[in-house]
């Protein structure tokens, strides 16, 4: 039978028991969101959809390579770079991960000053974030460009597995669409940050409400799972 309970209110409503229950409460928030904002929410089912997309991306990559009869290109050779006359396998790569893991740092040291109503230092860290952000995304062209001018296709390549190509493109096209997304947005944040939209509550976009710094935090949730794909991205990809 239905439990009869009090709202806040004084009005009485019917508390269903069971599965029927817990659907209730979660569809009308009374319990499993009640201290979570739902701009926290919406961006971790967002990051949650977003990692079954990329799991299903690098499964498919590793079944195609897995699979396959001919031999698959050696990434330490793919990826090398020719500097001073000396062949360095992944140099390149190594790069880009260190500037892409050392954006997080930044963005996690945006996420404390904007709490803190720092305005300068906040919009100064995500603005650096944004720029290793440009940097990697910059430095992904250059990839693109080189295999492209060495033949490599989403249909073929000149080392082996013509899967290569189409693994190679789609995944990090995917992420690199994402670190773009990201630059942009902490772009358009940090202007906001910076010319105190959140302390006077100026109408816009993530201003609705006074001195609501959490949208930097929310910024930054979507920027450290960037950061946490490419890991993943990096170590099957490139160091398999």
């Amino acid at each position: 039978m239905a439990e009869t309970v009090l709202t806040h209110a004084g009005q009485s409503t019917a508390q269903l028991e069971g599965w029927r229950g817990i659907a209730a409460d979660w569809a009308s928030d009374q319990r499993a969101f009640k201290n979570v904002s739902w701009g926290k929410a919406m961006m971790w089912i967002f990051l949650l959809s977003d990692t079954f997309i990329f799991s299903c991306f690098l499964l498919s990559y590793m079944t195609a390579r897995m699979s396959t009869t001919v031999p698959w290109p050696n990434p330490s050779e793919v990826f090398a770079l020719n500097i001073g006359g000396n062949h360095i396998p992944l140099i390149l790569i190594a790069i880009m991960t260190f500037i892409l893991i050392s954006s997080s740092g930044t963005m996690a040291m945006a996420v404390n000053f904007g709490y803190r109503r720092d305005r300068v230092r906040t919009a100064a860290l995500m603005l650096v974030t944004a720029a290793f952000g440009a940097t990697f995304v910059g430095m992904q062209a250059f990839e693109w460009t080189k295999l492209i001018m060495e033949g490599v296709r989403p249909w073929g390549n000149p080392w082996g597995a013509p899967q290569f190509g189409a693994s190679f493109f789609m995944i990090t096209g995917f992420h690199g669409t994402h670190v773009t997304i990201g630059v942009i947005f902490l772009i358009a944040i940090a202007r906001k940050v910076l010319r105190g939209d959140f302390d006077v509550e100026r109408r816009g976009f993530f201003t609705s409400r006074k001195g609501y710094y959490e949208i930097v935090e929310i910024t930054g949730l979507y920027w450290h799972f960037v950061d946490l794909v490419w890991v993943f991205i990096f170590a099957l990809f490139y160091l398999w």
